[in-house]
């Protein structure tokens, strides 16, 4: 199969958006309700949500299957339990994984009874269907104060990441100062997210809050930190199976 190297900017305005009273949700791709046959996944990365919950609410307990699950706190915190008897509170700089693998329940609570916790929640397909369902979190909030882009979820091996059952993806972040360089890693399809603040994409301008950039074919590109400088996000990944 032949990818010919593009780069698609997605803006944040044009997600699709849910609204609950208790949620706030923007979706880089379809879910739930919302369906796109031509916006369905990017390579292996099936959903992309950016979530916002009100104090003293959250997800209740409900089943996943054979799915990568990478949850990143940009504030607040955000509360964990599985039906494997994991519990986590997940902060800023804390990467944390749920393998629902062959199946696991959770629920993801708000752990503030007053301010709101906002995340990004992250899908990607693992290599093996039915594997024993597991969990991990890692801070890596030290490297990522010092500069660069740091392997946040690894199938590769990576040091100072959390491992993903998907031997073609990586999930990178960078807390990027203002002017500071960071070079896009080659892949069959990468997926550039600004979770904060903004960036200037090398040949296509700047990428604000919200603002995603979608490359395929080993598309070589820099990222550049705004005034303000950026968190950004981004994935790369092979092919869908």
């Amino acid at each position: 199969m032949t990818n010919t190297p593009s780069i698609d900017i997605r803006r944040a305005k044009d997600r699709f958006h849910t609204q609950a009273g208790w949620l706030d949700s923007k979706h880089s791709f379809s879910f739930g309700g919302h369906y796109s046959p031509k916006n369905t996944h990017h390579g292996q990365l099936l959903v992309l949500n950016d979530d916002r919950v009100a104090g003293g609410t959250g997800f209740d307990t409900h089943p996943h299957r054979d799915m990568e699950i990478v949850t990143w706190v940009l504030d607040g915190e955000l509360e964990h339990k599985d039906s494997q008897g994991n519990r986590g509170l997940i902060y800023p700089g804390l990467a944390q994984r749920m393998s629902a693998g062959r199946g696991i329940s959770h629920s993801e609570k708000n752990w503030s009874a007053t301010d709101e916790v906002h995340f990004i929640q992250m899908w990607v397909l693992p290599d093996t269907e039915s594997i024993n369902p597991g969990y991990q979190q890692l801070d890596i909030n030290d490297q990522l104060d010092g500069g660069g882009l740091v392997p946040i979820a690894s199938g590769q091996g990576h040091d100072a990441a959390i491992s993903i059952q998907q031997r073609n993806a990586v999930l990178w972040g960078a807390r990027l100062q203002p002017g500071e360089r960071v070079h896009v890693p080659e892949a069959a399809f990468g997926h550039v997210f600004v979770a904060k603040g903004s960036v200037t994409l090398e040949s296509k301008g700047t990428l604000a809050t919200g603002d995603a950039a979608r490359l395929a074919g080993n598309t070589a590109v820099g990222l550049v930190g705004g005034k303000g400088g950026a968190e950004v996000l981004i994935w790369t990944t092979g092919a869908m199976r």
